[in-house]
């Protein structure tokens, strides 16, 4: 029988350039700002001794680069279904810039023209909580805002769609558990 006592740890990687200046940033990997390696250094303390069963992080750089920081690259596992969303034809452009061209546009909604669509988003972070649900025990998860807002609805059985309704800070932890058998947030967007 399944015991339901499993934590996931969500967090999401320290400012960029572009998280900055508020771009959307999917494949380009781009490296962590000062500002972003002092949040890292922030989750190092946060995550303190957490013991980890798996520890499982995005191949982009400013993933890798928080969760060495945070004093987990030893034990991390890459893995591609962790990359984020791929914005294709909106990959650096803000959100006012998209909606020039189309007003009503979010990527829970809309996906990204070139890009990935919902589907694609929901098909990878089933994945990847298929492999979570395979570990017996805790996991931390580094990676980026939208794949890790859509992991965070999809582990609630929630519609990709729905991770419109979730903030994720740089640098933030969100936990991600079970309250009997029930998936839960257990806490969501915890920053310095």
């Amino acid at each position: 029988m399944k015991t339901f006592h499993q934590k996931v740890y969500l967090i999401r990687h320290g400012e960029t350039e572009w998280t900055q200046l508020k771009k959307h940033t999917g494949l380009t990997d781009i490296p962590l700002t000062d500002e972003g390696r002092e949040q890292a250094e922030w989750l190092k303390n946060k995550l303190g001794e957490n013991k980890f069963k798996r520890v499982f992080c995005s191949p982009l750089e400013r993933a890798k680069e928080t969760c060495e920081i945070a004093g987990f690259s030893k034990q991390a596992d890459i893995d591609e279904d962790l990359v984020e969303w791929n914005y294709g034809d909106y990959e650096g452009k803000t959100t006012a810039e998209i909606r020039e061209i189309d007003p009503k546009w979010t990527i829970f909604s809309k996906g990204a023209p070139n890009g990935e669509s919902v589907g694609d988003i929901a098909t990878r972070t089933q994945r990847m909580i298929s492999k979570i649900r395979a570990v017996q025990g805790d996991v931390a998860i580094f990676s980026s805002g939208h794949i890790l807002r859509a992991l965070g609805v999809h582990w609630l059985h929630l519609p990709v769609t729905e991770g419109k309704l979730l903030l994720l800070s740089t640098a933030s932890v969100s936990v991600l558990g079970y309250e009997r058998e029930s998936p839960v947030i257990v806490s969501w967007n915890q920053t310095l």
